[in-house]
């Protein structure tokens, strides 16, 4: 992908990095494949304010992404390389033979044009969904189950991939966008290559006004609030804070948050700083 940098015309393009979206071949979304999205602002079923930050934004419909990759051996063609509001990565909307619609995650290459396929038999090629025990060892996969059939839960976002480094009876061994190494089952599908946008993390929104579109409201800093409402707060002048935690006490550094005895933990081989859990 390529970036766009603004020139300095007012104070909010000073800073800005923007996507140039080179790869995006139309701004119209498909609309059989739309769902409405209705803003909460935060608040519960009560009408109470559950979530701080949250409120406003442009209005956004959802787009129905495939990510089970569950119609086999009927060959798509690639119609359209399209943004979605919803999530970092670019959508591919696939045309299949039989005249079905369906959005896919769309990986960096593909191009408008080009012949995806899924299934257990499809080549270890970029666009298409198999198994991983039909995979060669090293290929580079994203969109990967965890249980077989429920559909990718694993290396969604912009420039994410896992890479196959093994394979065992039961089991492949994927090293994972965290650099983990882990165990999933070999019957569970995944797709080949690497997610599109991958500069996206490069981007500059330049201005606060950026994030209030998608959203997001001003987070107000803990050591700025009173004792009774933030642990961090209190003091004079800069003399408050302590070690950073959250509004409900939890370090917010340095403390393991994961669940101990996980069932899944015998999956893991080594966490990405190379020790077992």
């Amino acid at each position: 992908m390529a970036l766009k940098k603004y020139k300095p015309m007012t104070a909010g393009t000073r800073w800005k990095i923007g996507n140039a979206y080179a790869e995006l071949t139309t701004d119209t979304p498909e609309k059989s494949l739309l769902e409405p999205v209705k803003k909460s602002g935060g608040r519960n079923v009560q009408g109470r304010r559950s979530m701080r930050y949250i409120g406003g934004g442009h209005k956004q419909h959802y787009r129905i992404i495939d990510f089970k990759r569950d119609k086999h051996n009927i060959p798509a063609t690639v119609k359209t390389i399209e943004y979605d509001p919803n999530r970092s990565a670019f959508i591919a909307l696939l045309n299949y033979a039989d005249g079905e619609k369906r959005y896919i995650l769309a990986p960096q290459g593909l191009q408008v044009g080009a012949t995806v396929l899924s299934g257990p038999d499809a080549a270890p090629e970029v666009g298409n969904a198999l198994v991983l025990k039909n995979m060669p060892l090293g290929t580079v996969v994203h969109n990967i189950e965890l249980q077989p059939g429920k559909g990718g839960a694993i290396a969604r976002s912009a420039g994410t991939y896992a890479q196959l480094s093994n394979k065992e009876e039961k089991y492949a061994v994927l090293k994972m966008p965290s650099g983990e190494l882990r165990k999933v089952l070999i019957t569970c599908a995944a797709t080949v290559g690497t997610v599109s946008n991958s500069d996206h993390a490069l981007q500059s929104i330049g201005k606060a006004g950026a994030n209030r579109w998608r959203g997001i409201k001003p987070r107000n800093r803990g050591v700025a609030m009173n004792p009774v409402d933030h642990p961090m707060g209190g003091g004079e002048g800069k003399s408050s804070g302590g070690h950073p935690r959250s509004r409900t006490g939890k370090y917010a550094k340095g403390l393991k948050t994961r669940k101990p005895h996980k069932s899944s933990d015998k999956l893991i081989i080594s966490r990405k700083n190379g020790k077992k859990l």
